[in-house]
């Protein structure tokens, strides 16, 4: 497609492959759209494949392998497919660069005309699906379409169907992955036979909600009461390779801490312990209905999508859904069928299970190292005891810390507008202060805009000497997460609900943040203060949350880009404490040290906070007098509340800093221009101007 057009008329257009289809999309300004099809049309009527267009894009192709080639994550998939069963249609390189593009066309494959071949093979009606969001009425939309794209190809329905039943590999084998990243991660895979046609019922969705909830009696729990593990996520991805027509992958990821890799099996027992619950208890039909409730309401008030977002979206799920249910399918739960979930759940059993360990702590001098040909990351393949194998075929006893999660509380009830007996006329543009004390300042503002019963609370919690020295600073950093990680069962139960939380440092400050239905906003915030003031640094998760704090210090700025922007930052905050500073001082602080810094920290503080969104005024001072009916401490004084600064940089001044990337193995590179200039932003075209300066 001529993207000259498109970049003429205010559009782009872009393309991505899949494991089993690929999508083409583009956006343009409204009234150059049909202009825009006639020409994305003729793509798959005439297709040009110029010679010299493929030389510039084997260097796009080797340029976007480039980029992640440093990628934990691609790296691990890569290896799955390099590892996967030989003659396997997953067991390639599957991403292209310049070395295999040029090695297929040095060994006498005309590339060219292979494209040709797959286009006259492939490209026909019965093999493509086609969505135009457009601002013009469905009628003129439907005769462009028959005007425009009568002249492709006709070609019979063609439903994809597995061209193989071997299997995705070889069971009991360990995989040992050297990581970029300090991180120590276990990845546990089941395949499963192909759901597509259960988009409805979404069992994988039922176990998946099981297995990785983190509530009390869940697996995560568990492991986190050993010390084993800070994170867990389960579930079949929405990639192509997770959910193909020949299989579905369900994969576990657990973060471990040094003792779970230590204890790695003793996990993967736990795992099949809980997995074992799960098949002697009879599937639930009220969790099924929780996450029927849930899925219907995240439809219901669906926010807008962009529309080059929502278009691809929408093509996609053409190939997998009901022509009615194109637009809902992802969201529905309709038709409880417990013997489907028991039919798939009986695929959780260690002879159909991949593991992986994602690690830098091997043996790097060990003679069974091997080398993954295309990312060069090196790699371990080892026997798993078949007497570990057997156990887990039939775990002996079920710990009793195990069980399934208590009801959501936080699934809200109530939808209602506030709005909807308010006059536009009397709601200000901007936001209002409702509460001007003190201990606190609250400003609220109502939405007339979006009319959907979501809100959002902001609240700056500032707090006594913070970050006033670099050593306070890593003791925030640590109450914070030991605080984060004391609310998570609470957090986690509001997130599947649909209410998210975030809590972090800002600068010397703390900032919380909850956004989502508005219906249970203000008990879960009576929940996060009440369990916050009652909080008490325990030392066994403070072993383990410094653990994690020390290894997420040592991998910032391990990419160029995030590490370009934190050099930016450090260059123009007043204050900002180096992240290799903060390490060195991690390393000397102990549990006394915390547990004599919290009571101090919190001893004074001051909270501003905004309210936004299907709230009354009233509904937000009540949220304050939350934060004054929860919190002991005393009110921070003005002159002790820091805010964020910047440095005044000399008129005229030049600075230019060079760096080494982190990470010796990294071929890519940034350069950032940061152009200082001072403008009074008076209006929108200034505002605009100021967006659209170059470099």
């Amino acid at each position: 497609m001529k993207t000259s057009y498109l970049s003429k008329h205010g559009g782009s257009s872009n393309a991505f492959t899949e494991t089993e289809y690929t999508c083409y999309h583009f956006e343009v300004n409204r009234e150059y759209l049909k202009g825009a099809l006639d020409r994305f049309s003729q793509f798959f009527v005439s297709p040009l494949v110029k010679a010299e267009a493929m030389d510039r894009e084997i260097l796009a192709v080797d340029s976007e392998f480039n980029q992640v080639l440093q990628s934990d994550s691609c790296r691990l998939y890569q290896l799955q497919s390099h590892t996967c069963s030989q003659g396997h249609p997953l067991n390639r390189f599957t991403w292209g660069n310049n070395k295999s593009l040029s090695n297929a066309m040095g060994s006498g494959i005309n590339l060219r005309e292979e494209i040709l071949q797959m286009y006259m093979s492939n490209y026909h009606g019965g093999m493509m699906k086609l969505v135009i969001i457009g601002g013009e009425p469905l009628d003129t939309l439907e005769a462009w379409t028959m005007e425009l794209f009568s002249e492709v190809k006709a070609g019979p329905l063609l439903e994809i169907s597995p061209k193989t039943d071997m299997p995705f590999w070889k069971s009991g084998k360990l995989h040992k992955l050297e990581a970029v990243r300090d991180v120590h991660s276990l990845f546990l895979s089941w395949t499963l036979p192909c759901l597509h046609k259960e988009y409805m019922k979404k069992p994988e969705d039922y176990l998946a909600h099981l297995l990785g909830h983190e509530g009390k009696g869940s697996l995560l729990y568990f492991l986190k009461a050993k010390g084993w593990a800070s994170t867990l996520s389960a579930g079949v991805g929405t990639g192509g390779t997770q959910r193909s027509s020949y299989a579905y992958i369900f994969e576990m990821s657990i973060r471990l801490s040094d003792s779970g890799l230590k204890n790695l099996f003793e996990v993967i027992t736990a795992v099949y312990q809980y997995i074992n619950l799960l098949k002697q208890s009879e599937p639930q039909e009220w969790i099924f209905k929780e996450l029927q409730d849930i899925g219907y309401m995240e439809f219901r008030f669906a926010e807008e999508q962009p529309p080059d977002d929502y278009v691809v979206d929408l093509a996609e799920n053409m190939l997998f859904y009901s022509e009615k249910h194109i637009i809902s399918g992802e969201y529905i739960y309709e038709g409880w069928e417990p013997e489907l979930v028991k039919h798939v759940l009986s695929f959780f059993h260690p002879d159909n299970m991949r593991v992986d360990i994602l690690s830098r702590s091997f043996d790097k001098q060990s003679q069974a190292i091997r080398c993954e040909p295309w990312f060069g990351s090196q790699y371990i393949e080892e026997d798993i005891p078949s007497s570990l194998i057997e156990s887990w075929r039939n775990p002996v006893e079920i710990d009793g810390n195990f069980h399934l999660p208590r009801k959501n509380e936080y699934i809200p009830g109530d939808f209602s507008l506030r709005n909807a007996s308010i006059p536009k006329s009397s709601n200000d543009d901007n936001p209002r202060c409702i509460v001007d004390e003190p201990f606190i300042k609250l400003w609220h503002k109502m939405d007339i805009t979006f009319n959907v019963p979501r809100a959002n609370a902001y609240f700056l919690i500032s707090v006594k000497d913070g970050c006033s020295s670099l050593r306070n600073s890593v003791l925030t950093d640590l109450f914070a997460n030991l605080l984060k990680d004391e609310l998570n069962e609470v957090l986690y139960q509001a997130y599947v609900a649909k209410l998210e939380t975030s809590l972090s440092v800002v600068g010397s400050n703390l900032e919380l943040k909850l956004y989502g239905y508005n219906d249970k906003l203000a008990i879960l915030l009576s929940h996060i203060l009440a369990a916050s003031q009652s909080f008490s640094p325990k030392i066994d998760r403070f072993e383990v949350i410094k653990e994690d704090l020390e290894r997420a210090y040592r991998n910032t700025n391990m990419k160029p880009m995030s590490h370009s922007t934190y050099l930016r930052l450090q260059f123009l905050r007043q204050i900002f404490w180096d992240v290799n500073e903060k390490l060195k001082v991690l390393a000397t602080l102990t549990f006394p040290d915390l547990a004599a810094f919290v009571p101090e920290l919190l001893s004074q503080l001051h909270i501003e906070g905004l309210c936004h969104g299907n709230l009354l005024g009233e509904e937000a001072i009540n949220i304050s007098k939350i934060f004054q009916n929860t919190l002991s401490g005393q009110t921070l004084s003005v002159e002790a509340r820091h805010g964020e600064r910047v440095l005044c940089i000399p008129h005229g001044a030049n600075f230019i800093r060079s760096v080494r990337v982190k990470n010796d193995l990294e071929e890519n590179s940034v350069v950032e221009v940061l152009n200082i200039f001072t403008v009074i932003v008076s209006c929108m075209s200034n505002s605009l101007l100021c967006e659209m300066q170059p470099l």
